[in-house]
């Protein structure tokens, strides 16, 4: 399986705008600090750490919304790291985003299907209404949902039509940043079931974001556990709940509440 992402010591750094003086710029801080890994196509990626731990910014700087400051990111054989805008943009078709909050992604004065529809008539791909229609179907929702609006939905129903916008342009990547940790359980489920569908349909790679690995171990196939900007582990899911290596790694599964404490639903490493 060849690998569609690789990221050597990846670094970045952003200005710490609480430290800012009155005249002059703001200190930088660091918040990736030399991570390395891969992403083979078709993976299901999990990244999981706590607040503050880097995995919003490791995400971002994957799709290029932010900037390394050094170190290389390359998606299948092009080097991202320090294109400019003018040279990602034949690319940005080939990586989409869903984001944590729906409601702020969602234009309010536009209807579903014009929604889902701007990326591709953006792209200049054809029959655009007809393509956003084609993928509410793909996430689960009828095509009259075209016709409403995102205050017209609930909270599940607005996350899917945020991965239908991301599916659409048949991109070989998407990042999904907490994406469900809003949901009540029956919306998760009915998302993470959609996701796990659409990435065996459509030969996906996937990376999810989240603090919550009991969401993680339901849908990934490899994760990486961040602690303070670095990567403290990365293992297959399986033997990661069956041998953490990490201490933060079992620190995080320790939070998981267990269904039966009798019972625990991981084998600790001894």
């Amino acid at each position: 399986m060849s690998d569609l992402y690789r990221v050597e010591d990846l670094r970045l750094s952003l200005p710490d705008m609480t430290r800012k003086p009155l005249f002059g710029a703001a200190p930088r801080i660091e918040i990736l600090k030399g991570m390395s890994f891969t992403i083979p196509k078709g993976q299901v990626l999990g990244i999981v750490g706590g607040s503050g731990s880097g995995k919003s910014t490791l995400g971002r700087a994957l799709v290029r919304l932010l900037e390394p400051t050094g170190g290389r990111v390359t998606f299948d054989g092009t080097d991202l790291t320090h294109l400019s805008e003018p040279a990602l943009r034949p690319l940005r078709h080939r990586f989409q985003m869903i984001f944590q909050d729906p409601m702020s992604s969602l234009n309010p004065r536009m209807n579903v299907a014009r929604i889902i529809a701007a990326p591709l008539a953006l792209h200049g791909r054809p029959n655009p209404r007809d393509g956003a229609l084609e993928a509410l179907e793909r996430v689960g929702l009828p095509r009259s949902f075209g016709a409403r609006y995102p205050h017209e939905l609930s909270g599940g129903q607005r996350q899917r039509v945020g991965i239908a916008r991301a599916i659409a342009l048949r991109p070989d990547f998407i990042l999904a940043d907490e994406i469900v940790s809003g949901l009540d359980v029956s919306s998760q489920a009915q998302v993470l079931s959609i996701l796990r569908d659409l990435v065996r349909e459509m030969t996906l790679t996937l990376a999810f974001i989240s603090h919550d690995l009991s969401v993680i171990r339901r849908l990934c196939d490899r994760v990486l556990v961040l602690h303070q900007g670095e990567i403290v582990e990365d293992a297959d899911c399986e033997t990661l709940f069956a041998a953490p290596k990490a201490a933060y790694t079992r620190e995080l599964l320790d939070a998981i509440p267990e269904p039966d404490p009798k019972k625990p639903w991981f084998q600790r490493a001894s």
